[in-house]
């Protein structure tokens, strides 16, 4: 959510980089597991497909969980 600081007149990040980072880690490990058992589906069922979304979607959580970690480091740096 963005709101106007009064006194510079600007726009401010309700959320700063660190919990973002954190929401960013959780779906990220929620992407994982879901892709994991779209995966497994896809394998057992033999639907390749299937299978090929979920490998994409745990790659993707991988991504957005590595993405998080990033943000809470940066905003972790820029608070020291």
């Amino acid at each position: 959510m963005t709101t106007r600081d009064p006194n510079t007149n600007q726009n401010t990040q309700a959320d700063d980089l660190g919990s973002q980072g954190q929401k960013d880690r959780v779906q990220g490990k929620l992407d994982q597991a879901a892709g994991k058992v779209q995966k497994k589906v896809g394998q057992m069922t033999g639907n390749k497909k299937v299978e090929a979304k979920g490998k994409a979607r745990e790659m993707g959580g991988k991504v957005e969980d590595k993405a998080g970690k990033a943000e809470k480091k940066v905003d972790d740096t820029l608070k020291s």
